[in-house]
């Protein structure tokens, strides 16, 4: 079955919609969820709730602003992020003098400036250079990890991660150090 009759199913609300997704699509959440949640029942939980969204937000998905596996894949992470953060987070009750969250207009116009300098740069690298950063930033793989699936050493990662990022400091405006 492809992704596209996959994501009909989902959107027309049968159940084998949901079936599929798991079996074409599990191991890559898995995959994601794996280094950001240590304990297996937080992730398969989180599975499960990936799931449940893809399920309730399958209408979000517009394959003209992007492709199913980036649509998905920011999905879990998210999950995974939010669930760790959860277990680790302080869970004291928060007043009312607390300051919003909500970033200033001129917060938020900062912040999408940066983040589209940063996309603009990270589209200059190679992909095999861009994939890199999105496994070690992005994924949060262990470096062993990249390492063993890349059939290197962990050295030749940390060195090609460091180079990558005093690139791309220097392409942004930083000072190219660190």
């Amino acid at each position: 079955m492809d992704r596209q009759e996959i994501i009909q199913l989902i959107r027309d609300r049968e159940p084998e919609g949901m079936d599929q997704l798991l079996l074409h699509f599990g191991p890559l959440m898995r995959y994601i969820i794996a280094p950001i949640l240590s304990d297996p029942r937080d992730r398969e939980e989180c599975l499960s709730e990936v799931a449940m969204r893809v399920w309730e937000q399958i209408d979000r998905f517009d394959a003209g602003k992007g492709s199913w596996t980036g649509w998905l894949t920011v999905l879990t992470r998210n999950a995974a992020l939010n669930r760790a953060r959860g277990r680790s987070g302080n869970t004291d009750e928060l007043t009312e003098d607390l300051a919003s969250p909500e970033p200033t207009p001129e917060e938020a116009l900062l912040r999408r400036e940066r983040q589209e300098s940063l996309y603009r740069a990270l589209n200059g690298l190679s992909s095999r250079d861009r994939a890199l950063i999105y496994r070690k930033y992005f994924y949060m793989q262990p470096t062993e990890q990249i390492a063993r699936e890349l059939g290197t050493t962990v050295r030749a990662v940390e060195g090609k991660l460091y180079r990558l990022k005093k690139q791309l400091r220097k392409q942004l405006g930083g000072d190219g150090r660190g």
